[in-house]
């Protein structure tokens, strides 16, 4: 569970939730006119705009904003590095029945046990790579869309309420209802632009570069270990994926655990 997301977007909702009810009374920020036409309009608008498929997935990507957490690079590499001793030791086929924290990194320890050469391994892992990059692509543009769409949607809604309040002059009784939806349609679209659309898609964003840096990092270990590469030398090998304020930390204590085996 990510809380970052759900703090977020649940302590934004709790503070305008807390402004409408000590202002007056909550019922007059609901209107069932303005939120068909701002949240129907802006959804079957952006549905135009992408494939049904694109926008179903967006809606399954946006629930990983939420539950889905990636390792740790730390964690990755401490991983690494023992699925790379456990080669060493058993063979490659040791690592078919290894639980790992990743399907991704589970299908590359697959192929490493059923003899796949390097180059393959390589061209399937990058394909699975690049895939799973053009889906996540799709769900942010979903949602960046979303958040552009939905404001328009309220500045639609508005200019029907004005027109609606303006042919009605004559009778007072109907101003009142007209101008509401005109003043909360455009509430309602910057309220799902601002509140909801732009975090998720924001998210989405930043999910789909670690998402893809871990992969290359797996992909990497994968074809070090293919190689059979030294546990300490992979180990130093990746830790490039490391922050430079980390690197250096990680270095030493690699150097030590060699020093400690020698």
């Amino acid at each position: 569970m990510d809380l970052a997301t759900l703090i977020g977007l649940v302590g934004a909702a709790v503070l305008v939730g807390t402004a409408v009810i000590m202002g007056t009374s909550p019922e007059v920020f609901m209107n069932p006119t303005g939120l068909l036409l701002v949240v129907g309009g802006s959804l079957f608008v952006v549905l135009a705009k992408f494939s049904i498929t694109q926008f179903k997935f967006a809606f399954r990507a946006a629930a990983r904003a939420f539950k889905f957490q990636l390792p740790s690079i730390q964690e990755s590499i401490d991983e690494l590095v023992e699925l790379s001793k456990v080669a060493r030791r058993e063979g490659m086929i040791a690592l078919e029945s290894r639980e790992v924290s990743s399907p991704f990194l589970q299908k590359g320890l697959q192929m490493l046990a059923d003899g796949y050469s390097a180059e393959m391994i390589r061209d399937m892992m990058e394909k699975e790579r690049l895939l799973t990059l053009e889906r996540n692509q799709a769900g942010g543009q979903v949602f960046s869309a979303l958040g552009e769409v939905a404001p328009a949607m309220g500045m639609i809604g508005t200019l029907v309420g004005l027109v609606q309040m303006l042919s009605n002059m004559g009778d007072p009784s109907l101003i009142g209802p007209a101008m509401a939806v005109a003043l909360l349609t455009t509430l309602y679209g910057a309220m799902i632009a601002t509140m909801i659309a732009s975090p998720i898609a924001d998210k989405l964003w930043v999910r789909m570069n670690q998402e893809a840096k871990m992969q290359e990092l797996w992909i990497d270990a994968v074809l070090a270990i293919k190689s059979d590469k030294n546990p300490r030398v992979l180990e130093q090998m990746l830790t490039i994926y490391l922050p430079p304020e980390h690197r250096s930390a990680a270095d030493a204590e690699a150097n030590t655990t060699a020093g400690e085996q020698t």
